[in-house]
């Protein structure tokens, strides 16, 4: 019996030196690792657009938005009409989807871009441009490439908008163009306003960016305006032979030699005898239509066309042309008609009407009367309007065409 109490009390002995050694074991692991902190994993929350994704698709990313705000322009084109509402990826963004909905007219059916279509540099090929409801404009949609880049800062043929942003919204109250007038029992800019704002896809973009999904007449001015102005053509072979010279009196190596005749007459003041009949010179196209934007002088007054499309009347207000850039496409076709009463259908024309054809008038510029009696007769060769033609023809773009930032997003739908 004794021998098994003592056998026991060795159990217990042993137990307990081996149970202490584990816990030094223990302790002396734990005093070497120090203890792990737990961090939380936290994934952010990514904000979601759901109805710009399933409108748009692909067509728009905000979390890749097209590059409008930092495009590349050549060092020598200076001239801006920015102002102080300079271009950002966000607004034009949202611009571009004003300019291509048809959602801005009473019957939802004309857009913009039903004017204004990049297949012709932003113009019509039309007379005039069908409105809503069997209306038409009054004048020749004017291209819209290059508007950003001119000194003039008012819009339109006869100049009433002061800037691009209040020209942006005048079509869209125009009676007979997208409608909103607020005539005829029908809504006015502020009923546009509040359908926009019934807009899922309107309440995504406004809130991407301007942080709230307030809809107002100032905010679609700013962002059609900075879509416009986006708008850039700078690829042509005039820019590939400009950028290599000083000047535009250079001659190009890239032109040929009847394209380079055609941009010495087009910036070289003519001179004229006592009847206003040139003599020698060239043709001074320039004066007015300035190189390298090719921008009309804000200066400029009435051009001597006087007629009103689909009218007998005459109309002596104009005194406004867009940029003499992508007239025709790279093929040389006409991107549409010329001048605000779209009765000139090609460059020769045109070129002949300042030959011989200008109408006199109260509102006529003075450098196409140089003597202040009579109108300018330039006594034109046809080597020296094909030599022009040629010219012009070359300041066509490319990329203008067919760039996805300033095409339709709706192009899905």
């Amino acid at each position: 019996m004794k021998r098994v109490n003592r056998f026991l009390v060795s159990i217990v002995i042993l137990s307990s030196v081996i149970m202490s050694c584990s816990k030094l074991e223990q302790s002396t692991t734990t005093s070497t690792t120090p203890p792990v902190a737990v961090v939380p994993i936290t994934t952010p929350i990514a904000t979601t657009y759901p109805a710009i994704k399933s409108t748009f698709g692909s067509e728009i990313d905000v979390n890749n938005l097209a590059n409008y705000a930092n495009q590349t322009k050549p060092t020598y084109i200076t001239k801006d009409n920015t102002g102080n509402n300079p271009i950002t990826n966000a607004k034009a963004t949202l611009g571009r989807v004003l300019f291509y909905d048809k959602n801005l007219s009473v019957t939802n059916t004309i857009s913009c871009s039903s004017c204004h279509k990049q297949e012709f540099a932003f113009s019509d090929t039309a007379l005039v441009s069908n409105g809503v409801l069997g209306g038409l404009t009054t004048r020749h949609t004017m291209r819209l490439v290059n508007a950003r880049f001119s000194n003039e800062l008012k819009f339109f043929w006869d100049e009433r908008a002061a800037s691009l942003e209040l020209q942006t919204t005048q079509p869209i109250t125009n009676h007979d163009e997208m409608g909103f007038s607020g005539q005829l029992g029908r809504g006015n800019i502020n009923t546009l306003l509040t359908k926009l704002q019934g807009i899922d896809y309107y309440n995504e973009l406004f809130k991407f960016t301007y942080g709230d999904i307030n809809v107002t007449q100032a905010r679609l001015q700013e962002c059609l305006a900075q879509f416009v102005r986006s708008i850039q053509s700078f690829d042509s072979k005039y820019d590939a032979g400009r950028v290599l010279v000083n000047n535009d009196n250079a001659n190009f190596n890239n032109l040929t030699a009847t394209e380079n005749l055609g941009k010495t007459l087009f910036m070289t003041p003519p001179v004229f005898d006592a009847n206003s009949n040139r003599v020698t010179g060239g043709l001074g196209c320039n004066a007015c239509h300035r190189s390298p934007e090719f921008d009309i002088d804000p200066n400029s007054r009435n051009n001597g066309v006087i007629a009103v499309a689909n009218s007998n009347a005459t109309d002596l207000t104009v005194t406004r042309a867009p940029s003499l850039r992508d007239l025709v496409n790279t093929a040389g076709t006409m991107n549409g008609r010329l001048m605000h009463s779209g009765g000139i259908r090609d460059i020769a024309t045109a070129v002949s009407h300042y030959g011989g054809f200008i109408n006199d008038n109260a509102n006529l510029d003075n450098r196409l009367k140089p003597n202040g009696r009579n109108v300018q007769k330039l006594n034109l060769t046809a080597a020296e309007i094909n030599a022009v033609v040629s010219f012009m023809k070359t300041l066509a773009g490319t990329n203008v065409y067919v760039d996805k930032k300033w095409s339709d997003p709706f192009v899905n739908n």
